[in-house]
């Protein structure tokens, strides 16, 4: 017995590390997938049916964001169909969502922000703007998150963390923000609606990592996030989209029908569908490691792999800012590593 009390701080040290080391590991991938999702995310305005939409057919543009956005969830619940079937976790997923009132409320919850609000703006941002402004407009989502999880649930924000999450976002705004000048001065009257694209984005994301936290104290992320997407798909397909169809003129069926018959366009759908679930599940994975302002402020690192990923697409050399903000979201993200283990371990006063 005093060998093992002796040895327990060094245990505890050793397993708070690997927790810490996973958590940034996990966050890592979602700025990989997240950038790599701007690239295709984007191509798909330029297919058929979107590419046939005049920029001043303001509610068939919306109309079409919606459109796709849902065949972006199903081909996502699919993506994650197939990793908990290797996982050996369906039977989990099928326990968690009949839960409603206990659990899968907060995953319902989180889907309304990260779909019809985040999902669904950044494709408005891509779409009415650009894909530049479309990244740095979400890159501010880890500050509502840290807050809003601040305030809920009481999680801490150590001056550590708070000093890297600041230097992380001054370097993608570094990074985008020569581009973002460009793309928000040309002529296009209904650029306001990109704008409102990304201030729902920025919103969605961070609140949504608040309350998917909440619901993965009790759940397994993989099946989290699982039940996440399986309630977006019921708010598209079941509430918003018939609710267009049925009272409005819109074509719902129509840009459907176009979408699914267009190789290219369901080419691009499911590389930033594959790119999106797999995103998701590391994201959600780090909040339960690492909490959701850590988590969220490693995974913005994407503005400098969306760049990257941008630069291998079109072949065209990044300019002389991308690696001043290469340095500074780096750096951000080694301050907040920096954090002793046990620090990221105590995340919530209690």
């Amino acid at each position: 017995m005093e060998y093992t009390a002796s040895h327990l701080p060094d245990a505890l040290h050793r397993h708070y590390a690997r927790n810490q080391r996973w958590g940034f590991m996990w966050a890592l991938w979602t700025a990989v997938l997240w950038g790599a999702w701007y690239v295709p995310g984007t191509a798909l305005w330029y297919e058929t049916p979107y590419a046939d939409i005049g920029e001043h057919q303001l509610a068939l543009r919306l109309t079409a964001t919606s459109v796709m956005t849902w065949i972006h969830a199903i081909a996502v619940f699919i993506f994650l169909l197939v990793w908990n079937l290797v996982l050996g976790k369906v039977r989990d997923y099928g326990r968690t969502i009949v839960r409603f009132r206990r659990i899968s409320k907060w995953y319902a919850l989180a889907s309304l922000c990260g779909g019809p609000m985040a999902i669904f703006g950044s494709y408005m941002a891509m779409g009415f703007v650009g894909p530049v402004f479309a990244a740095v407009s979400s890159l501010f989502y880890p500050v509502i998150g840290a807050v809003v999880a601040r305030l809920w649930y009481r999680e801490k924000i150590s001056g550590r963390t708070a000093l890297g999450m600041a230097v992380i976002m001054m370097g993608g705004l570094v990074v985008y923000g020569p581009g973002l000048f460009t793309e928000v001065g040309a002529d296009n009257n209904q650029l306001w609606l990109g704008y409102l694209g990304g201030v729902m984005s920025a919103i969605g994301w961070g609140t949504e990592g608040a309350v998917a936290a909440r619901a993965m104290d009790v759940t397994d992320p993989d099946v989290g996030i699982h039940c996440r997407f399986t309630f977006e798909i019921l708010f598209w397909g079941a509430l918003i989209l018939p609710a267009l169809a049925l009272f409005t003129s819109l074509p719902i069926m129509s840009l459907l029908h176009d979408t699914l018959t267009n190789p290219a366009a369901l080419l691009w759908i499911t590389l930033a569908s594959a790119c999106h679930a797999y995103c998701y599940t590391a994201f959600y994975k780090s909040f339960s490691l690492i909490g959701v302002g850590r988590g969220e402020a490693i995974g913005n690192l994407y503005a400098v792999f969306a760049l990257i990923f941008i630069a291998m697409f079109t072949l065209q050399i990044p300019p002389w800012y991308f690696l001043l903000g290469l340095v500074l979201t780096v750096g951000g993200s080694f301050v907040m590593f920096s954090e002793s283990a046990e620090s990221v371990a105590k995340l919530r006063e209690h």
